[in-house]
């Protein structure tokens, strides 16, 4: 246990090092250059931040954007060794060294096709969910993180058909009949959203808060600070 421990804080200070060292790198060519840099940004879905996204680079078009798909538990490492600049989770990241805005917090729903002896209920409880198919996304993901709590605080374990990373497949699935799924009320705005019913879950716990980390102490890019600014400052209940 102390050498794992002693590991662990070995890592760290190495991860904050080698962090330093690209930080001093990119401070260098940002101020050598008349351009505003490069901003990286991790997230654990990019469905989300389409909308953000999208204006930034209109109204920055020569800035590059690097986006990177990560799982909430990976993002303090990589905030902390400044692989990426900032992070979008949908879960509480518990890592010391972190600053962060909470961007919105909304209810997850479960969505059924419409034929589903469910569709046409305005709530459901999580016991009546139990012995249900589930089509949801990998562990690690905020959604099958959610899943398995709510079914686990009930004693319960979910029938899970099918995990896939791709949320754009999982609306189809449950859309096609094969089962059905969480999916945050976000997912009602979006104009590509699959044929489905979504159901409220009557679960006070069944609900996603969408934050935006980045390292407290990190040097960011002129490109990082805005799209901070950007994503932080994004009306989130109209789209704009």
């Amino acid at each position: 246990m102390v050498r794992n421990e002693a590991g662990k804080l070995f890592r760290d200070h190495v991860e904050r090092s080698l962090g330093e060292l690209e930080a001093g790198r990119r401070a260098v060519a940002e101020a050598t250059s008349e351009g505003l840099g490069t901003v990286r940004l991790a997230s654990e879905t990019f469905l989300t931040l389409t909308g953000p996204l999208a204006a930034y680079k209109r109204a920055r078009p020569s800035v590059e954007i690097e986006l990177h798909w990560s799982p909430a538990e990976d993002m303090a490492r990589h905030l902390r060794a400044q692989d990426v600049d900032l992070c979008i989770a949908s879960q509480p990241i518990h890592a010391e060294g972190l600053a962060s805005v909470k961007l919105f917090d909304e209810a997850v729903g479960v969505a059924t096709p419409l034929d589903h002896p469910l569709a046409r209920r305005t709530s459901v409880s999580v016991d009546e969910l139990a012995g249900q198919p589930f089509i949801t996304a990998r562990k690690g993901h905020w959604q099958r993180r959610l899943l398995d709590r709510l079914f686990a605080a009930r004693g319960l374990t979910p029938e899970i058909v099918c995990e896939s990373d791709e949320p754009a497949a999982i609306a189809e699935l449950i859309s096609a009949g094969l089962g059905i799924g969480l999916v945050p009320a976000f997912a009602l705005r979006s104009a590509t959203r699959a044929t489905a019913a979504w159901i409220s879950v009557d679960s006070p716990d069944c609900r996603r808060t969408v934050t935006l980390y980045w390292g407290a102490d990190s040097h960011l890019s002129t490109a990082a600070r805005l799209m901070r600014t950007t994503i932080a400052n994004w009306n989130w209940t109209a789209g704009d």
